[in-house]
Formats: structure tokens, C-alpha cells, sequence
């Protein structure tokens, strides 16, 4: 999906678990009055429901729809993004991530991550989309969110299967850990955290400091949880869009 100013700087919108390219729509078009904006549906989601890909073949997918253009990942989808802008830094412009993280460095951590996943792809195949959508936003971590019609909807529609499919091929067990790699990127990088996402805040900050070779920055968005673009759009819509004037302007 692409709306916007044909010709303009590109950005590719990617989103988390459970969500589909619907879910951006509340900040989509203030990007689009300045930039030609793309959105995508990840493996398992959406108009991608049928697409099985594992993590690193999944990022590159991403950048084979979204071209060369600044990249916003949310979750799921910045860590995506992540391995986009190491993989194939050609195409990544900027990048902003927001509560993405490199991994799990501790491989019996990792272990028992790929563990709790299959057991709950295992719960959404058993009891449906509906119910562990609903259970999923309950966790603490979405205490501040408040989704809107369109993307409660949007996340129901999802395929049991599909979602199943994407916690046990993209989740955080399934993905290689890159922290040793966070060096090698040049390209501007901007980490967004919800003032109130300690957990994220904290892997924000340890990440900054290993980017030791591009121009990076934390923002904390006042009032926001784990899904802060959702949360507070304006609030981060505002220091996104400040981002990329900066690094990469129409």
C-alpha cells in the first residue's frame, strides 16, 4: 500500500505482531503530506496471511517491497527492519525503531523464548484469532493502549494459522541475536521507547551506545507504553517526522 507525494523521500511503515499495515493509519497521513509513504503486511498478517518466511528471508522481503527509503519498524517489525538496515544497508536511509530490540543474547534464554512462543501458537491455534488477540492486548505491556475500531478489526481478521505461523518463524526465539553487529551501522537511527516501556527503555539505551558509527538518539515519548505511536501519535509522530527532516528531508 502506497499513498503520498510521488517523487518525494520514501518512507516504509512496518508494524508488530498481530497487527496488519491498518494499523498505522492513525499516523500514515501526516507522513504522506511530505513523503511518498509505504506500508507492507508481514508473513502471517493481513494480505500476507499465506507467506510462511523465516526471520532473515522475511527482512529481506520487506526491503524488496519497500525499496530504498527511510524504514519505521514497530516491535516485530523493527526488529525486521533492524536486520534490513545490516543486511542491506543500500537500501535503508534512516531507520527508526520503536521498542525493537537485537535479540536475546543468552542462548538458553533464547531457548526458552522459542518455547513460550510455541506454546502460544499453540494456544492460537486452538482457541482462535479473536480470543488471544484480545488476551494478547491485555498484557501489561499495552496498559496505555487503546486501539481503534479499524485495527481491532484488522488484528481479529487475522488467521489463527498465519499468526501461529509468524511466532514460530519471526518471534523472538526464532531471531539470531545482532548486538555484536550494531556497529556496522552508518546510517542515521532513531530508538522510540514509551516513557513507561522500562523493559525497552533500557535495551534503547544499551543499543545506543554500541552504534558506534552512525548518528543516533533515544526518544522517550511522555505518557506511552510499549506501542507509542499508537499511544501518543502526535507526541511521536512529531519527533519522527523532526528525525527524518534532519536526516533524510523532501
Amino acid at each position: 500500500m502506497t499513498d503520498g507525494r510521488d517523487g518525494a523521500p520514501r518512507v516504509v511503515l512496518v508494524h508488530g505482531f498481530t497487527q496488519t499495515l491498518r494499523s498505522w493509519d492513525v499516523v500514515a497521513p501526516e507522513f504522506a503530506a511530505a513523503r511518498e509513504v509505504a506500508r507492507v503486511d508481514l508473513p502471517g498478517h493481513g494480505g500476507s496471511a499465506d507467506i510462511r518466511l523465516g526471520f532473515v528471508e522475511a527482512s529481506r522481503a520487506v526491503g524488496q517491497a519497500g525499496g530504498r527509503a527511510s524504514y519505521v519498524g514497530y516491535s516485530l517489525g523493527g526488529r525486521l527492519c533492524l536486520h534490513l538496515a545490516l543486511d542491506h544497508s543500500e537500501l535503508v536511509d534512516a531507520l527508526v525503531l520503536v521498542g525493537a530490540s537485537p535479540g536475546l543474547a543468552d542462548p538458553a534464554e533464547r531457548a526458552q523464548r522459542r518455547r513460550a512462543d510455541e506454546s502460544l501458537a499453540a494456544q492460537i491455534e486452538s482457541e482462535g484469532t479473536c480470543a488471544f488477540v484480545d488476551r494478547w492486548l491485555r498484557q501489561p505491556m499495552f496498559a496505555h493502549l487503546q486501539p481503534s475500531p479499524a485495527d481491532l478489526a484488522a488484528r481479529r481478521a487475522n488467521p489463527p494459522e498465519g499468526l501461529a505461523a509468524a511466532l514460530r518463524l519471526l518471534g523472538t526465539g526464532a531471531q539470531e541475536p545482532v548486538w555484536d553487529r550494531l556497529g556496522e551501522l552508518t546510517m542515521p537511527v532513531q530508538l522510540v521507547v514509551g516513557e513507561a516501556d522500562t523493559k525497552f527503555d533500557a535495551i534503547a539505551r544499551d543499543m545506543a551506545t554500541r552504534m558506534t558509527s552512525s548518528p543516533v538518539e533515544v526518544v522517550r515519548i511522555p505518557g506511552a507504553g510499549h506501542a507509542a505511536h499508537l499511544e501518543r501519535p502526535r507526541e511521536w509522530t512529531d519527533a519522527v517526522t523532526a528525525f527524518l527532516d534532519r536526516h533524510h528531508a523532501p
